[in-house]
Formats: C-alpha cells, structure tokens, sequence
C-alpha cells in the first residue's frame, strides 16, 4: 500500500510539474549560447545577484563606501555624473538610476566582426545582454516609457523584425554622446572626397526577461536567432572557446572575459595599410599591420580569458594565453618561461613591500629581439648593429677587443630579482623614491660592469678617475646617469647609480643603504621574506616553480602612496604633472589618513608558468584578516 501511495504521489507531482512548467519562463541560456560564432570578445557577469553578494564582502567595495572616503569619493562621483551620467542622460532621455536595479541575472558586453572583411569601414559590432529575472515587469515599463520620451523629443523611430523578434531601432545624431565622447576628427585621402559619417543606431528587444541591444541588424541577428530556436553556430561551438571555458571558466567564477585573438589579428592583417608608400625610399622603414604581427609572433596567440572567482580565503584572478608551444615566437616565446624555481631566496629580508622574481634567459630574450626587430624593420636591426659597433669603437680606445655583444649579451644569465623596501622618511623625496634593488644573474660579472660603464658613458659623462669603493671585500662601482629636474623647483639635481657583484648576481641601486645590506646578507640573522606567515599563504595558494613569482605587502606600499599623494596634493607641486582632466576628478588631499582604513590592505602575490598549451598568470589577493 505504501508502495502505491509513493507511486501516486509521484505521478501527481510529475502531472503538476507538467501542467506549470509551461507558465514558468525558461531560464535564458548563458552568453556563449546566444553571442554570434564570430565574437572577437566579451565580458560576462553570469549572476549580477550574486555579484552583488560577493560585493558586500570585497575589501575594495568595503573601503570604497567608507564613511572616512566620503569626501574623496563625493567629489570623484558628481565628476562622474557631470561628465558621463547626466549627458547620457540627456542624449537618451533617461534615468540612469531607473536601471541599476534591472540586471538580475547575467549582464554582458561583446564586440562581434559585425561582416567586416578588414578590408571596408565597417565598425565592430556591439551587444549588450541583460537579464532582469524577476525585474522583467520593470525592464518593460522603463524601455515603453523610453520609448515614448525619444518619440516625443521628434525621434524617428521604426521596427524591425530580425529572426522573429520585433527591434526597436533608434536612430543617433552626431551630437549624441558628443559630451562623453569627443568627435573623430574627419579622414579624408588624398584625391578623394571625404567619406561622410554614417549615422550610428540602436537596436534593441526584451525577450522574456532578457533585454538585447546592440549597434546594428547584424549584430543581433545571431542573438535573436538563438533565442527563439534558431540553428545559427553560436560562440560555444568555437573551438578554442569550448577549450578556454573547460579549462578556465569552470568553478563559477563570480565574472570572466574572453578575447578571440586568431579572429582579430586576422581582420588586422587584411586591413589596408594606409602607410605603406610604394615611393618610398628604400632606407625608410616600411611597416605594416601584418609584418608587426609575425615578427611579434602575436599571429600565434589563439584566444586569450581571464576569470575572477571569490572563496572563503580570498580573491582569485587567472589570466590565460592560449598559444600552442609548436607555433610560438617572438614576444609569445620570450614570455613562455621555463618550470624554474622563482621563490623569494633567503638574502630577501621580511620587511621588504615588494618582490620579484623572472626566471627568463638573458640570451634568449637577446636573440629573440634581434628577430622581432628584424621582422618588422631590417634597417632597424642594421641601425640597432651599427649603434652596437659604434659603442665598441669607443670603449675600444680604452679596451682594445671589448665587444658589447660578448661582455654583455654572451654574459646574461636566467634569474632577475627585484625588491624594495620602506622609504627612510616621510620627505616627499625619500617617498617618491623608495629603495629598490635589481639582482640580475651573470656569468662573468668584471665584463658586464665593464660593458655598462660603456653604454653609460655614451648617455651621461663618467668619471675616468673615479675607483670603485671597497666595502667588505667587494667593489661598488658609481655610474653617472643624466641628471634629473626637479618638476616643481626645476633644480637639477645628479643622479648615480650603485653597482656590485656578489653570489652570481650583479646588484644595481640608486641606494646605498640596501644595496651594502644585500652585500652582507650572507652572514645576516634577520627573518628572510620566505620565512613569513603571509608569504607561506600566498605560496600555498600559487607555488613558486613556474619561472614568475611577485609578491606584495600593500598594507605597506599603500601606506606609502596615501602619504606620497596626500603630500603631493598638499604641496601641489609634483601632481602637476598629471593632466588637468585628472586632477578635476581626484582630489588626492580629500584622501583619510591611511590609520583609519588600513585594515582594508593586506597582502597580494602572482604567479606565472607555461605548458604546452599556453602561458598563465594567476593572481592571489587573501583577505585581510583583521576584516574576518
């Protein structure tokens, strides 16, 4: 009897599934399955609900509404509104804030071939996709009622029917979004008429819960299509798209991005090359789109995603190159590093803010430039070895047989180390150059220091009578670099730079402080940076084996730039530096002390390695604790 009451109430419960599910919208498929097989790119939030979740925990958001921000992010926001809200605003005849709400579900942007050849003046096409869920009633309301504010304000608007759905299209003036955007400036040929602009339009339908726009019939076509059953190829059926999602967007990263780059380096390629000159003369260099690209080797970079995920530990970012190892060369082959050891060795003492480590041979990034150099320009390889023999000319006169190639390029090794370490004062000169020291792996140390003194004295005068300075059992030499003016006195004040060997490394810094600690750090007692529980976390979550490691303690390099800014900004003096535009939107004196919100910093670390697939970065922030 129990037996055939359960059997009852499942066929009950299917017959009710049966009879509702029809009146339930059908969930609207993700943006692979609905974006044209020909997008070049996209960008995705799937969940904006849960995005929005994630949000109220992000270290960054949390610092960003901070009630010491207010100031600093008030004057930042009625900038923002002036600049782009209200002429948006204006143009479109809407309430920015009457849409914020809407995105419930994913909320895409894509960019598409859009039927460009390369060859024509056809612009890229644009896609937006957002899906209201719940706000579908609301998302219907604002686009009637949009619709209704461009009618009256004299907009001609028509409908289009694209795969069964009915488009609104609405036409753009040149003065539309003349207040955000600045005007391309008119690009008239020789000997030909001026080809007139075209105007731009929108389009754009709600399907369900989903609102589709973009900038042409044929940018939503392939949307419109899969939408209402349609058998168009969609994105997902690329194949290096499906690879790149198994592989990179799998765990439900809280948003991702994708980058097709074979489609769009080959538009690139077939575009005309308005500057090649078939009269040129044969001495001046000819580029073009395409030869860049092969001599770069970026033709051999297949697609590119990121990903951004959020767990209980911290924030999460994987970048990844997809270029198989048979076909990379150039700047593809430079950057595919080895599986070699990249930790923090232990001379890298604990108080350091920064560190780095690039396990990239010296000798191979040497010929590979020569290629790329090459590739794109032979008379630039010729002027790069005829600069080379000029330097050898010149040190010979001191160095009979010195030659730059074997002193310095023959001399490099794999192993580039960088750190720095707190300023010595709050000065804004001791700020705005913090001590940083460069390890760089050579094989024969005399040589090298010998070919930088030459390439040196070809850039600032050196001193001929100057000895190197003995401190214990090493030598540190002084390079003379050009001097350097002061931007708010104009003072010119000298400039040097600190060299020695020790360990297999040659040490360059400015500062002769750390550069003297490296040298006796093999018999120092301080806590090394690898030792450290912060570094032993980011280790755990990344490993050191991929050839790139880095390292930061942005509690400490923020301290540093709330300080920097804060001083600049007082002073107005070095902040002059930057454009006008920048400094009406930021105000860098508005910024808080650094003591009231620095329990929003932490610490953050990448990691770089290589396969046979493609190259990949990954980034680590940790949540900062005292937020827990």
């Amino acid at each position: 009897m129990i037996t055939n009451l359960r059997r009852l109430l499942g066929f009950a419960a299917f017959a009710a599934a049966l009879t509702i599910a029809p009146l339930l919208p059908a969930a609207i498929a993700p943006a692979e399955n609905l974006l044209p097989v020909d997008t070049l790119g996209f960008f995705t939030v799937p969940d904006v609900n849960a995005f929005r979740a994630t949000c109220k925990t992000s270290p960054q958001l949390r610092l960003w509404d901070e009630l010491a921000m207010k100031p600093f992010r008030d004057k930042f926001l009625a900038k923002w509104n002036e600049k782009f809200v209200a002429p948006l605003e204006k143009d479109l005849g809407i309430k920015v804030a009457d849409f914020l709400a809407l995105p419930q579900g994913q909320l895409t942007f894509a960019v598409t071939v859009n039927g460009s050849t390369g060859h024509d003046d056809l612009p890229p096409g644009l896609v937006l996709l957002l899906d209201a869920k719940k706000q579908s009633g609301a998302l219907q309301t604002n686009l009637a009622t949009l619709t209704k504010k461009w009618t009256d304000a004299g907009r001609v608007l028509r409908t289009e029917k694209i795969n069964g759905l009915a488009f609104t299209v609405v036409p753009l003036t040149s003065n539309d979004f003349s207040g955000i955007f600045p005007k391309r400036p008119v690009v008239q040929e020789l000997g030909k008429e001026p080809k007139p602009e075209k105007p731009g339009e929108i389009y754009f339908t709600q399907f369900e819960s989903l609102l589709v726009a973009g900038n042409s019939a044929k940018a939503v076509e392939a949307v419109a299509a899969h939408l209402t059953g349609g058998r168009a190829p969609a994105l997902a059926n690329d194949t290096a798209f499906a690879a790149d999602k198994t592989a990179q967007f799998r765990d439900a990263p809280v948003y991702y991005g994708w980058f097709n780059g074979k489609a769009c380096f080959s538009l690139i390629s077939q575009a005309n090359d308005d500057s090649h000159d078939p009269n040129a003369s044969p001495f001046k260099p000819q580029f073009s789109a395409g030869k860049i690209l092969d001599a770069t080797g970026l033709n051999g970079l297949k697609s590119a995603s990121f990903a951004v995920r959020e767990t209980t530990d911290g924030a999460a970012v994987t970048l990844h190159i997809t270029a198989p190892e048979a076909g990379r060369t150039g700047l593809l082959k430079i950057l595919a590093l080895p599986p070699r050891d990249a930790a923090a060795p232990a001379f890298v003492p604990a108080d350091v803010v920064k560190f780095s480590r690039l396990r990239l041979d010296g000798k191979l990034l040497w010929a590979e430039l020569q290629k790329i150099v090459a590739g794109i320009s032979p008379q630039g390889l010729i002027g790069l070895n005829a600069a080379i023999e000029t330097a050898n000319t010149l040190a010979q006169q001191k160095t009979p047989g010195f030659d730059l190639r074997t002193a310095l390029f023959a001399n490099l090794g794999d192993d580039l180390i960088t750190y720095q370490k707190p300023p010595a004062g709050d000065s804004l000169a001791a700020l705005s150059k913090p001590p940083t020291l460069i390890l760089l792996a050579v094989a024969n140390p005399d040589q090298v220091i010998n070919a930088i003194q030459t390439v040196a004295g070809l850039a600032a005068p050196q001193d001929a009578t100057a000895t190197p300075r003995e401190f214990l059992g090493k030598k540190i030499h002084t390079l003379a670099l050009r001097a350097a003016r002061n931007p708010a006195t104009g003072a010119v004040n000298p400039n040097s730079l600190y060299v020695a060997s020790s360990g297999g490394y040659l040490a360059f810094s400015a500062d002769t402080a750390i550069l003297e600690e490296y040298l006796r750090s093999a018999g120092s007692q301080n806590q090394p940076l690898r030792e450290t529980a912060a570094m032993a976390d980011v280790v755990r979550h990344l490993g050191t084996g991929g050839g790139l490691f880095g390292y930061e303690n942005q509690r400490e390099t923020m301290r540093l730039a709330f300080k920097l800014l804060k001083s600049s900004a007082e002073g107005d003096n070095s902040l002059k530096l930057l454009p006008p535009a920048v400094r009406e939107w930021i105000d860098f004196s508005l910024l808080p002390d650094f003591a009231v919100v620095q329990k929003y910093f932490y610490i953050s670390a990448y990691a770089g390695s290589a396969n046979a697939d493609g190259l990949t970065l990954k980034v680590f922030t940790p949540h900062p604790p005292q937020l827990n």
